[in-house]
């Protein structure tokens, strides 16, 4: 089996990990909300793309995880803005939904390496 060639990132991407262990009973609520917030992080300037995943085998910790490509920092700033607007529209609270659910999360930016 050949590796397939890994596509060329613009150089200032920057790429949003979330990880997430989600309780089997909390799989619903928490994926209606990622539906909610992809579709807004979509629309904004700066999106290259994302990929949600959720595990399908494996000893892994985190059973869902979300990737956002986007164009440099100052997109991701700009979007992370956007979140923030629509969580206090809505009146909704993430730390709260996680404690409610029990669910755990990973989150951090990365960068590109060229190996």
């Amino acid at each position: 089996m050949s590796a397939r060639p890994q596509t060329a990132p613009s150089a200032n991407a920057i790429y949003r990990v979330d990880k997430f262990a989600v309780p089997a009973p909390a799989r619903e609520e928490f994926l209606e909300r990622v539906s909610a917030t992809h579709t807004l992080l979509r629309q904004q300037a700066g999106f290259l793309g994302d990929i949600i995943l959720e595990q399908a085998s494996g000893p892994g910790e985190f059973n869902f995880v979300t990737m956002v490509e986007w164009e440099g920092p100052e997109a991701i700033v700009r979007a992370g803005e956007a979140v923030a607007r629509m969580h206090s529209e809505t009146g909704f609270d993430r730390h709260e939904m996680m404690d409610r659910l029990g669910i755990r999360a990973d989150i951090a930016n990365y960068q590109s390496l060229a190996v």
